[in-house]
């Protein structure tokens, strides 16, 4: 089987399997790599680092002694979920590595996508929203969350958080936007459309955050763009989710969004997650660890598969090797395909499909 090389080197992949369900389920998204590679004839060379809650248990600290720089010799990360809500460091915040990494790395672009899966319950009633199929588009590096670690307090009577909006950020974001578009346009999944979300009408920082918008979209008329208020889209995503197609906005809107998405179709282990820089990027679920569910073969793998899909396909352009993109866009397909058959329904959802049931259905569609 050969390796992938470029000029660059090797593929390499650090592989952090986290906590609880993230365990699980990141075994089963390597089982189902293994399959691939030896379908679409390829190894990626992969390496797996401990690091999150239970290693901060184990050794009082959450990340091996020099991670971040050890990242550096990698391509991405493939994370699954990481950290314990009752593991908190003495400040009292949460273990959450992938946050730093984002912040080192330049992770500037989160993509979550929200897609509704055949023969899944429908959370909306009316028959369109089978139709859901739209991306949230977080800008991962700043925005609100730039005040992670920097807020004051003065004198016990006020709390100061800073929003950071740059222009370097903001312009690498809607360029990303508007090329997603396009790819999904070109894969027939919408008609190519981008959607500013922000709160202009009061914020500064939010008008130059539309401003740049525009100026970017410019470069790419063969893309609708528009703008919508994030309490209206709030709105809009509950009453007519399947209108949309890519939506960019801050930091802490897409935070609160993106979960709002994957209620849409279910929960949150139907949420993968995209966090991509220029040249660096990490792929994982968007939901949490289930200390309660850990261990019993419950989880639902699927957000975990779709997200292995994308690094797949993001590998596969940064590396200039087609077999990698297409088999990203056919493990993505048998996601969709395992569902359609009607055979799966997880425990998440309703149904009584464990983790092994939805890998094998999967498994089973993957041409």
């Amino acid at each position: 089987m050969a390796q992938i090389s470029t000029m660059a080197g090797q593929a390499n992949v650090a592989v952090l399997p986290g906590d609880g369900i993230g365990v699980e389920v990141m075994q089963a998204a390597l089982a189902v790599l293994e399959q691939v590679e030896q379908r679409f004839g390829f190894m990626l060379t992969r390496e797996t680092i401990e690091a999150g809650a239970d290693h901060y248990l184990a050794h009082g600290i959450d990340v091996p002694e020099g991670f971040y720089e050890k990242l550096e010799a990698f391509d991405c990360v493939l994370m699954g979920a990481i950290g314990h809500p009752d593991v908190r460091f003495p400040d009292g915040t949460e273990i959450a590595p992938h946050l730093e990494i984002r912040a080192r790395f330049k992770l500037v672009s989160g993509e979550r996508p929200v897609r509704k899966y055949p023969n899944t319950p429908r959370i909306l009633s009316d028959t369109r929203a089978e139709e859901i199929d739209f991306v949230v588009l977080r800008e991962s590096t700043e925005g609100l969350f730039w005040s992670r670690g920097k807020g004051v307090v003065e004198d016990d009577r006020v709390a100061r958080d800073t929003m950071v909006i740059s222009r370097a950020a903001t312009e690498e974001l809607c360029d990303h936007a508007f090329k997603l578009a396009r790819k999904r346009r070109d894969l027939g999944r919408s008609k190519g459309r981008v959607t500013c979300v922000d709160k202009s009408n009061v914020f500064v920082s939010m008008a130059f955050f539309r401003k740049i918008f525009d100026e970017r979209a410019r470069n790419f008329p063969d893309i609708q763009a528009d703008h919508h208020y994030v309490d209206a889209t709030a709105l809009d995503l509950v009453k007519k989710p399947w209108e949309y197609d890519v939506l960019v906005m801050e930091n802490m809107f897409a935070d609160i969004l993106s979960d709002l998405g994957g209620g849409l179709v279910g929960g949150m282990g139907m949420a993968p997650c995209a966090e991509i820089g220029r040249d660096f990027a990490l792929f994982q679920p968007a939901h949490g660890t289930a200390p309660d569910i850990a261990g019993q073969g419950k989880a639902n793998p699927t957000a975990m598969l779709v997200s292995l899909a994308m690094m797949l396909d993001w590998l596969g352009e940064r590396h200039g090797d087609e077999r990698l993109s297409t088999a990203g866009i056919a493990l993505d397909k048998a996601v969709y395909d395992a569902y359609a058959t009607g055979g799966i329904l997880p425990f998440e959802l309703g149904g009584r499909s464990g983790l092994k049931a939805v890998i094998q259905a999967v498994l089973a569609q993957l041409r």
